[in-house]
Parts: C-alpha cells; structure tokens; sequence
C-alpha cells in the first residue's frame, strides 16, 4: 500500500485555460464564427470560460457541457455519439450534463486528464476542429 491514501491530481492553471479560451475565440473569429468556449478543471468544475458578444446564449451551457463530458471520461464528446447508439449504452444518453455532439476534448498534459474544452457554436465539426486546434497550438495531447 502505498504511504498515503490519496492520489494528487494534476489540474490546468488559470493562464493556460485562458490562454485556450482566447486560442479559439481568435479561431472562430478568423472562421466568421460566434463562439462560447469553456475550460474545466481536472474535477469537471468550471475553471475559465469566454464568449463572443454574438454568440447564441444557449452556447452557454453546451461549451459548459461538453467539457464537463470530455472532462468526466477523458475521450471526445464526439465519441459519444456513437456510444449512445449502442442500446445497453442509450440509457446514459439522458444524463444532464452528457453531451454527445462534437467540440469537447479532454486537456491531456504527460498522459493524464487536466481538465476539459468545450467549444459551442458552430457546427459539431467546426467546433471540434477548433477546440483540437486549440489544443495543440498550445502543446497538449490529443486523445
């Protein structure tokens, strides 16, 4: 057993999940798109997050969701999507937070889950390409 009965967990800072959010508003911008962006801590608790002005309210809580849901498994919300399909795995499908569309990528820093990203506001394929640019733009790991 090992000397202490609990594991530290490693957690994104507060500049690098600034750093992200402004990483893809600058993209969606560039690409005409209105976005929300949110970073959760290792724990799935919001850490950072940022808006366009025109972004649609409801980006709001999905950017929120999807990293939560990349944050709380640590693979792609876009992955879910097909798991869901599945009818012994449907049932998790009407969970709150889960979100199952693409844009929320888990933040992987030396092969453990640091946090979540969740875009919102283009489509699924914009905002995962996005938030995996993000990511690696900054130097972490992609899943």
């Amino acid at each position: 057993m090992s000397s202490t009965p609990y594991k530290n967990q490693a957690t994104i800072t507060l500049a690098a999940a600034n750093a992200l959010i402004q990483n893809v508003l600058d993209a969606g911008q560039a690409q005409g798109l209105a976005l929300s962006v949110a970073v959760t801590d290792a724990s799935g608790h919001l850490q950072a997050f940022g808006r366009d002005n025109l972004a649609a309210f409801l980006t709001i809580d999905i950017s929120q969701d999807k990293a939560w849901t990349a944050c709380s498994f640590g693979q792609p919300t876009h992955v879910w999507n097909q798991l869901v399909q599945d009818p012994h795995m449907a049932p998790i499908a009407g969970r709150a937070r889960l979100v199952a569309v693409g844009g929320g990528i888990p933040i992987i820093a030396d092969g453990q889950v640091i946090g979540g990203l969740g875009v919102s506001g283009g489509t699924h394929e914009q905002d995962r390409r996005i938030a995996e640019q993000a990511l690696k733009n900054l130097g972490f790991t992609l899943p």
